[in-house]
């Protein structure tokens, strides 16, 4: 893991800032999931990223009724 050597507090509704420059650098806009994963003592945030239900591909995705399925999966299930 590398430190940014960035500083943040923690509002009093439990919020953080994240900067913009580490924002561009992750490719993460407004309103972009992130996911919230603990390791030990540390708390890691990361971009979630779309994948397909069925097998995990992050590949050809197509949203069906609020789910993403990729394009292998999505053949598999029409045949």
């Amino acid at each position: 893991m590398k430190s940014t050597g960035i500083i943040r507090k923690i509002d009093e509704l439990g919020r953080i800032v994240l900067p913009m420059e580490l924002r561009k650098k992750m490719g993460i806009e407004q309103r972009d999931p992130i996911e919230i994963y603990v390791d030990g003592d540390s708390v890691i945030l990361r971009k979630c990223e779309s994948e397909c239900v069925f097998c995990g591909s992050r590949k050809n995705l197509t949203e069906y009724k609020g789910k993403h399925v990729c394009e292998v999966c999505a053949k598999s299930i029409s045949k």
